[in-house]
């Protein structure tokens, strides 16, 4: 189960870091919400995998699971659901501006930027 939940946050963090370093403003934001999976995988992961288990310590329990990791990643679902809509209206911002989503350092068409 170990090596299915590391090869997985592998993935999830290469498929992100390849779409982030991408020069579209879609791929970008794709990939920073791949990025993310991959943090809440890797906050979950921390708390322990335990089937069966109460969140909490009662007395008739042998043991339990770690309730703070799925806090966590409770809250790190909601901010980077916000992170994405702010990224998605500064990307459609920008596309709009510009007629183009590419990201570029250069202003205009001819790739000449101020110097």
């Amino acid at each position: 189960m170990e090596i299915l939940l590391s090869s997985a946050i592998g993935v999830l963090t290469a498929a992100g870091l390849y779409l982030v370093m991408r020069l579209r403003t879609f791929p970008v934001i794709l990939g920073t919400s791949l990025l993310s999976y991959a943090v809440n995988v890797f906050l979950f992961a921390t708390g322990r995998i335990a089937i069966n288990q109460p969140p909490i310590l009662m007395d008739t329990a042998q043991g339990y699971a770690d309730p703070l990791p799925q806090a966590l990643v409770l809250t790190a679902i909601v901010i980077s659901f916000g992170m994405t809509a702010v990224l998605v209206l500064i990307a459609l911002g920008a596309a709009l501006e510009s007629g183009d989503d590419r990201v570029d350092l250069s202003d205009d068409a001819n790739g000449e930027g101020d110097t």
